[in-house]
């Protein structure tokens, strides 16, 4: 029978264990204060309490509309050039452009103030991270179309359909069809509503 005694190696890895633990517990502290901060604030309650439908239900469609700006107009450009669009029509496209940064710019302003409302909802929740991603991933492939189709009509010729915006197109379409489904899961994939839930 072997007896197996405790090494200084041994004592190092417990050490360097305890310390990193230790660490992780100051941050999850550090971000539950954070949280408890962002939720108890005079703007968030009034954004979460305020009895009326123009309150929160109202944040709540501006950002539904401004979502729906933003992915309808990118969408129906891409099928557009799914169908073999030409470029001589950019100038007929600017007022669809101008409507998707109007839609951008509701569903920014209109997305901070529901995430104030219930900040712990939303950061502690990973599929919130994702359509984050997919929203700002779709809105750069738009950006990248929107300059393909504006140079092609720049120089008069007709755009390219046959290699990158065809692909863009398709990528685009996925994204965004990505982001609504990752945005309607969050009413579902949440961990805790409140900050102080968080607390053991």
């Amino acid at each position: 029978m072997s007896n197996s005694r405790p090494t200084a190696r041994d004592g190092g890895s417990a050490a360097i264990a305890g310390a990193i633990r230790g660490r992780l517990l100051r941050c999850a502290a550090m971000m539950i204060d954070l949280l408890t901060f962002l939720e108890n604030n005079e703007v968030s309650v009034f954004i979460r309490e305020f009895p009326s439908v123009f309150g929160f239900p109202t944040i709540l469609f501006l950002h539904t509309l401004g979502l729906a700006m933003v992915a309808g107009v990118s969408i129906a450009i891409d099928l557009w050039i799914l169908r073999g669009a030409t470029a001589r029509a950019p100038l007929h496209l600017l007022g669809l452009t101008r409507t998707m940064w109007l839609g951008f710019g509701i569903n920014l302003v209109s997305g901070l103030a529901l995430l104030l409302a219930y900040p712990a909802k939303a950061l502690t929740n990973g599929v919130f991270y994702l359509k984050m991603a997919l929203v700002l991933l779709g809105v750069y492939v738009a950006v990248r179309i929107n300059r393909t189709i504006a140079a092609a009509g720049d120089s008069g010729g007709l755009l390219m359909m046959e290699f990158d915006a065809r692909r863009w197109a398709i990528v685009s379409l996925l994204l965004w069809a990505a982001a609504t489904v990752t945005g309607r899961l969050l009413a579902y994939t949440y961990n805790v509503l409140f900050a102080y839930e968080l607390t053991p």
